[in-house]
């Protein structure tokens, strides 16, 4: 019943319902929030896994749509949905932190491109490495991974009893510290380099006043960081897909308790 004495069709209803935590999550998640990704698109796989969580686990929606506990169970299940994509969404903010770092000793700073995830500037750099980290997002498998706690989550957070502990919520904020730690980690490897470039730089500035600094430290900067990105480029991406895998378990163990 929608209230009011209007009706609406139980499936129907049961289908709208169980969208709402699945399209939050969408909206949140990489990759599927991205905004290059049509709404139309959106909408008919937020139904797909809708209907696929549906026939996955019993849902029980709400008997009236404008009442009080079906705008709270409404909110709840906007929370966890958000809650599951958000975490990724913070996985991913570590290539722009490492980029940030990266490109500012390599004087790259200037150099932006749009970002197709969120539709900003980004540093070029940056693009590279959430591009990267994209594909290794989809060759593990990330996305159905997602859509796998998506479902699941239904078990262990029914609709109604989906209200997220403070203490959960508290974790996934302190998580958003690891953005910060992955990306510079990220850029260690190229970082540490560019740090030794600029000391000998620097010696070099003292011991021979008269030289041109900005004729040989910027080009040498910008070389050593391309070689430098190079060489570490295997590390980074084994460390990336680690930054993969730790954001899947997060939002399996933050969120859901663990399966």
């Amino acid at each position: 019943m929608l209230g009011f004495g209007l009706s609406i069709e139980p499936q129907l209803w049961a289908l709208l319902f169980t969208m709402v935590r699945v399209g939050a999550a969408f909206v949140a998640a990489p990759v599927f929030g991205a905004v290059s990704v049509p709404m139309n698109v959106r909408i008919l796989l937020t139904a797909a896994v809708g209907i696929l969580s549906m026939n996955a686990v019993p849902i029980d929606a709400p008997g009236e749509v404008f009442a009080l506990a079906t705008f709270l169970a409404v909110a709840a299940e906007v929370l966890v949905g958000l809650a599951l994509g958000f975490i990724l969404q913070i996985a991913f903010a570590a290539p722009l932190v490492a980029s940030e770092v990266i490109g500012v000793s390599m004087g790259l700073s200037f150099a932006t491109a749009v970002n197709p995830q969120t539709g900003q500037s980004t540093p070029a750099l940056g693009q590279f490495l959430t591009i990267l980290l994209t594909l290794l997002f989809l060759a593990v498998d990330g996305h159905l991974v997602l859509v796998e706690l998506v479902v699941r989550s239904y078990e262990l957070l029914p609709p109604g009893q989906a209200w997220l502990t403070p203490d959960k919520l508290q974790n996934i904020a302190l998580f958003g510290g690891y953005a910060f730690l992955a990306g510079l980690l990220l850029a260690l490897p190229v970082g540490f380099l560019l740090l030794c470039l600029n000391i000998v730089v620097g010696m070099l500035s003292r011991s021979a006043p008269a030289l041109n600094l900005f004729a040989i430290g910027i080009p040498a900067s910008l070389a050593m960081g391309v070689l430098a990105l190079l060489v570490g480029m295997p590390a980074m991406g084994d460390y990336m897909l680690v930054i993969v895998r730790e954001a899947l378990d997060a939002a399996q163990t933050l969120v859901l308790g663990g399966l």
